[in-house]
């Protein structure tokens, strides 16, 4: 009995022991398969680096301003008889805008300009008898002074009337009236905006070291939040004084506004141009990608794996060193150089190493294969 339990044990110790050993045979087999077999190349798509012109810049917030622009407000009080301008009419300067009630001003004046006549008529007649002698200095000189009195009280008056009738102090569009006729008015009532927008000026502020980089003269370009207008003009001015709050320079630029199609109180940003640098290497930014490592690029290069003649296409991860940006384009400051072939499309199917093709069929948008 005991016998054959022996044998029984030793016969299923055999047969585990041929299992798992042809498990192990096997394993090791298709390792050693997989180890050897080669990976298929991977299409990518590739920029070439060319050393260009770089145009540098300083980016900042601006808000528009028009170059002629006030809020319009009555100099008299009294009740509005005529409005005569609508929301959004273009103004000639010196046009009439607003009439207040001037009926007593205005007799006001008939009765002055009377008293004037009357004035004058004496003064000649106190001359006449003066040259003849039957009159006193004195009597010429009350009736001058009279006379002279009563062109005072005219002029007065008619300066007077003058402020119930509302004119433009240039030309420009107008906003929307805030004031009614019938109603009532103090003086310095605001009743309308008027902006002159053929010519905008736009404020913004830069840091003290990027302001010293910046002059009157150097172009700018702004442009709306949503990119959909855009306009070019000059540095008109730099503030000479560092705001001790937010130690920032204020700078002033004048853009025209062709087609008004910037608008007063607008936020704009602002981007003043720098002079150019020569052979600065440029890359779109999608070929950059970022970790926790750096920033880095696939650059594909032709190799020869050991104890082979026959080179192939490998894609190698470099790391970079970027700097500036302006609109899609990044610069590279180290790392790579002109001539290199950089992947900017299918990075994410590669490792450091991987074989590849280059198919610049799938280049993307806006991103040239060369």
């Amino acid at each position: 009995m005991i016998k054959r339990l022996l044998i029984a044990i030793v016969a299923l110790v055999i047969v585990a022991g041929g299992i798992i050993g042809y498990n192990l045979f096997v394993g090791k087999m298709i390792a050693g398969i997989f180890a050897n077999m080669k990976a298929p190349p991977v299409a990518v798509s590739v920029t070439q680096v060319v050393a260009a012109d770089w145009q540098p810049g300083l980016e900042a917030i601006g808000t528009a301003a028009a170059v002629q622009g006030t809020d319009l407000a009555t100099e008299a009080a009294g009740i509005v008889r005529e409005i005569r301008f609508a929301a959004n009419d273009r103004i000639e300067k010196g046009q009439a805008l607003v009439q207040i009630d001037d009926r007593q001003e205005r007799a006001d004046l008939d009765s002055a300009r009377a008293a004037l006549t009357l004035a004058e008529t004496a003064l000649t007649r106190a001359k006449e008898l003066r040259q003849k002698g039957v009159s006193a200095t004195s009597a010429l000189d009350e009736a001058e002074a009279a006379a002279i009195e009563a062109r005072a009280t005219v002029a007065k008056l008619e300066a007077t009337l003058s402020t119930k009738q509302l004119t433009a102090p240039f030309a420009g569009t107008i906003g929307i009236p805030k004031i009614e006729i019938g109603s009532y008015v103090a003086a310095g009532t605001v009743f309308a905006t008027l902006q002159d927008r053929s010519r905008m000026r736009v404020d913004f502020t830069l840091t003290e070291s990027e302001a010293a980089l910046v002059s009157p003269g150097m172009s700018v370009t702004v442009t709306s939040e949503v990119g959909d207008v855009s306009a070019e003009g000059k540095i008109t001015g730099i503030e000479p004084k560092i705001d001790p709050n937010s130690r920032l320079v204020t700078l002033r630029a004048d853009v025209p506004n062709e087609g008004d199609k910037l608008t007063p109180g607008q936020f704009l940003r602002v981007r003043v141009a720098l002079p150019v640098e020569k052979d600065v290497i440029a890359l779109p930014q999608t070929v950059v990608s970022s970790s926790l490592y750096g920033d880095s690029v696939f650059v594909v290069r032709e190799e020869k794996a050991e104890g082979s003649d026959t080179a192939e296409l490998h894609a190698r991860q470099v790391f970079i060193k970027v700097g500036r940006h302006f609109d899609d384009k990044v610069e590279i400051r180290t790392g790579l150089q002109s001539g290199d072939q950089v992947v900017n499309a299918g990075q994410n199917k590669l490792s450091s190493g991987a074989t590849v093709t280059i198919d610049n069929s799938q280049s993307l948008p806006g991103v040239g294969g060369n």
